[in-house]
């Protein structure tokens, strides 16, 4: 039996007792309750819907004259919403203003709010005023009265057990549902008629940092900020007149890519909003967009390219004849001429196939350190004497998934049309930073005359170039294209010195390198180093070795090509392999250690509360687990 059948069929028994029963959350709305409180009070239906507000049933209640003389009557309501705030449980009769006596009875709820029970006493009450005015006349009758009592108690009994039972059963379901909304990994919530959030699990924060976690009680500018705000309130407002929609923004201050589905609630007159964050899914929807429109442009332009080519090698070898014939000066020009044009043409043909042509995004762990020397050293080479480069990492992070083959290019291409904004004289700065551990951003900054207006509107436009006759117009298209393939963005500005573009890439972390590098093996015992070494170049890396701790650091200093440090704890000389891991401590290649010591040995226990450590023997597929993922077996 589903849930929804047990909440129906407990909704049905309620409604079968005599009593009148309310349940109000903490907030002060209706959550359950049974017709007889209607029929009891004669309330309207927008009173007795779930989700009406306590304060306005006083109000009906009052403005009716149940209560008698109110006075002012909002600060009567303000007083009992005061009192319904602070909940205790308690027991009290009165008579409302048609003469009939109700009980009411009070108990509060574990998770907030209360159950209230009503009772109609008027027969009761108008026996015990007769049992009192007419005791000696009436003992027969007192004592048949007594019993009706005694038997309405009994029975008053059985259904406070009843309720009490029914108040247990809606908590467990509260409960279980909202347990059920906490795992989902998305944000649930309900916004009531007022513009008011009625419930939210809690990961609104997680979804859109920044924004409240409980945002229950405040409306939605207040909760979400002003950006998400202005992006969903028009769809709001059509959800609040019965529209549904499913649309998707970027939250601006995370950078992140969230997907909003709103539901109208016609018992409430609210609205159900779930909101997701599909980043990587919208990264990985760029990339595939992106690798169908370079199919289509292959497509297109294979054939073109292909007759186009044939045309220039017919001009060229027209040339060539005409240039083996005598011909005036001013022909001869003339035959230099077109035959360059031609060349370019063919040139130009080479970076149309290279930007349609077939290439895969391939992310592999990078160390990000030496990729930016190894691209400043590619950059310095192009640049004049008057101009600089500078390269400011400010992610902290050592490795990340990158295509350094397919960055390189890009970043280059942009260092190349940075070098022809500066002139002879200038600067030019890479920045990279993360945001919001969602994107890497790349961001080539030059001290030029920065971007056009009609460079803003059309710099990715394939063939729109600024250069004149010296650019294709392919550089940033292929840039762009690039970016596009890794599921990033490429972004323009001018900043105060000059023009500046950004590649946005998602950030895939990376904790270690998968690739073989240059390993420092600190060995002492020829014979194991010689084993070692084998091992280490079984699995691809170089190898460079060193005795002793003092020569190890000596190398770490001179050689930055060193990836990763392997020593033994127990080393010629004073010093150990745990101080050449103290002396290391602020470099960022990882080290690891290795020893025949046994694990209760100071030394061993020292050394594996900083580094992972291998004891020996090992094997060769032992050591390789240890510097791709740090565990031992």
């Amino acid at each position: 039996m589903s849930q929804n059948d047990k909440t129906q069929m407990t909704i049905a028994g309620l409604n079968l007792i005599q009593q009148a029963l309310t349940i109000y959350d903490g907030d002060l709305h209706l959550a359950v309750c049974n017709r007889r409180f209607q029929e009891m009070f004669d309330l309207p239906d927008a009173l007795v819907t779930p989700g009406a507000q306590f304060a306005d049933t006083i109000r009906y209640l009052a403005q009716r004259g149940d209560y008698g003389d109110v006075g002012e009557l909002e600060r009567f309501v303000a007083d009992r919403v005061e009192i319904a705030r602070t909940f205790k449980p308690h027991y009290m009769e009165r008579t409302r203003a048609n003469g009939l006596v109700i009980s009411v009875e009070g108990s509060p709820l574990p998770e907030g709010g209360w159950v209230t029970v009503y009772t109609d006493i008027t027969k009761t009450r108008q026996q015990e005023d007769l049992l009192s005015a007419r005791s000696e006349e009436l003992s027969d009758q007192l004592i048949n009265y007594s019993q009706d009592l005694a038997a309405a108690n009994r029975k008053l009994e059985a259904t406070i057990t009843a309720l009490e039972e029914a108040k247990r059963q809606i908590t467990e379901a509260e409960a279980r549902m909202r347990l059920t909304t906490e795992m989902v990994p998305a944000h649930i919530a309900h916004i009531g008629a007022d513009w008011r959030y009625t419930y939210s699990n809690r990961r609104l924060s997680t979804i859109m940092p920044g924004t409240l976690a409980d945002p229950v009680g405040q409306d939605p500018k207040t909760a979400l900020g002003e950006q998400p705000f202005v992006v969903l309130e028009p769809h709001l407002k059509r959800a609040f007149d019965g529209t549904p929609s499913v649309f998707e923004f970027t939250h601006e201050d995370s950078s992140r890519r969230i997907r909003v589905a709103l539901t109208p609630d016609p018992a409430t007159g609210g609205v159900y909003i779930l909101s997701m964050d599909i980043t990587e899914e919208a990264q990985t929807r760029a990339a595939l967009q992106q690798t169908r429109r370079r199919e289509m442009a292959a497509q297109l332009t294979s054939g073109l390219a292909h007759d186009f080519s044939n045309l220039l090698t017919i001009i060229l070898g027209m040339q060539s004849r005409l240039k083996s014939m005598a011909l005036p000066q001013d022909g001869a020009e003339l035959i230099a001429a077109t035959i360059n044009a031609a060349r370019r043409g063919g040139s130009l043909l080479d970076r149309i196939a290279d930007m349609t042509g077939p290439r895969e995004h391939t992310p592999v762990p990078t160390d990000l350190s030496e990729f930016l020397r190894d691209l400043s050293t590619l950059v310095l080479s192009t640049l004049p004497q008057g101009v600089e480069f500078e390269t400011i990492n400010n992610t902290g992070l050592r490795t990340c998934s990158l295509d350094p083959g397919m960055l390189q290019d890009s970043l280059l291409n942009l260092a190349i049309n940075a070098r022809d904004a500066c002139g002879e004289r200038g600067k030019i700065t890479l920045r990279v930073e993360k945001v919001q551990n969602t994107w890497i951003d790349f961001a080539m900054e030059d001290s030029g005359p920065g971007f056009s207006e009609a460079a803003m509107a059309h710099a990715f436009d394939p063939f729109f170039t600024t250069k004149g006759g010296e650019g294709s117009g392919l550089g940033l298209t292929m840039v762009y294209d690039m970016t596009k393939l890794a599921g990033g963005r490429v972004l323009l500005a001018n900043h105060e010195a000059g023009g500046r573009v950004t590649l946005r890439l998602p950030h895939r972390a990376s904790d270690r390198l998968d690739a073989p590098g240059l390993v420092l093996l600190v060995e002492d015992s020829p014979d194991l180093r010689d084993t070692i070494r084998a091992m280490l170049r079984g699995a691809g890396h170089a190898v460079i070795e060193a005795s002793t701790a003092a020569e190890a650091l000596a190398l770490t200093k001179d050689m930055p090509e060193i990836t990763t440090i392997l020593s033994d704890i127990s080393l010629e000389g004073e010093d150990t392999g745990l101080d050449l891991v103290q002396a290391l401590s602020g470099d960022p290649r990882p080290i690891f250690l290795i020893t025949s010591l046994p694990p209760d040995d100071p030394l061993h226990r020292a050394a594996r509360q900083v580094v992972p450590v291998l004891r020996k023997p090992f094997q060769a597929s032992d050591l390789e687990q240890l510097l791709k993922t740090g565990a031992t077996p």
